[in-house]
């Protein structure tokens, strides 16, 4: 058993998935969801205003600038960032330590530089990174969110470019090409995740079948 496999024994699973704005992580994620329903949302705090149809403590907690370095000074967050050269994003610690020591699974939606925090701090999260098949697949859909003005959008694609500099931290990649697919891979990742060696009893099952084939063979 390796050291990452040690800490991750008998805890719950970190699923961490990140990649550019406007790649689809969120729709995964729900995709994954529906379909996993015991798998909780870690609910990232950010200082950006909401966006239409975002509801506080589902989508995010938004919160003031003044609130987020108070978070950050008291060491309530696991990881944060500026992303976009804008905003704060970061994850209460809290909530997720206390769901992973009692073996619940857990999702995350950060970007890389949270990625690289997360895996730092707590070695056995799984970190997957989502791409889009070409630039302009991703250019399209952020102008088709018709939330961001030209400029906004183009520091979005600044910040993509950064992200793909930095997929060699990641476990996994996933192209968004196909949605369904997508999230069929997504869900695979975190399937193959759960039947890890480490995570199962298999101990138990190994004494068990030894002893079975024993009296068999004797």
């Amino acid at each position: 058993m390796t050291d990452r496999d040690a800490r991750a024994a008998g805890r719950g699973i970190l699923l961490v998935v990140a990649g550019p704005s406007g790649v689809g992580k969120g729709t995964m994620i729900s995709g994954l969801l529906e379909r996993h329903p015991r798998v909780q949302w870690s609910v990232s705090c950010t200082t950006r205003d909401p966006r239409p149809g975002e509801v506080d403590g589902r989508d995010y907690h938004f919160v003031s600038p003044a609130e987020f370095e108070r978070m950050i000074a008291a060491g309530e967050l696991l990881e944060w960032a500026i992303v976009h050269g804008t905003h704060a994003y970061g994850t209460p610690r809290v909530p997720v330590e206390e769901a992973l020591a009692a073996g619940q699974d857990m999702v995350l939606e950060i970007d890389y530089q949270g990625a690289r925090s997360i895996r730092q701090a707590l070695p056995e999260a799984v970190l997957v990174f989502v791409a889009p098949p070409s630039t302009e697949a991703l250019l399209a859909r952020l102008e088709g969110r018709n939330t961001e003005e030209p400029e906004a959008v183009l520091r979005r694609l600044r910040s993509a470019r950064t992200e793909f500099r930095h997929m060699g931290i990641f476990h996994f990649l996933i192209v968004n090409d196909d949605l369904g697919a997508a999230i069929d891979a997504l869900e695979a990742v975190y399937l193959a995740e759960r039947q890890r060696l480490h995570r199962a009893d298999w101990q138990g099952l190994q004494a068990r079948l030894l002893g079975e084939m024993e009296e068999r063979l004797s």
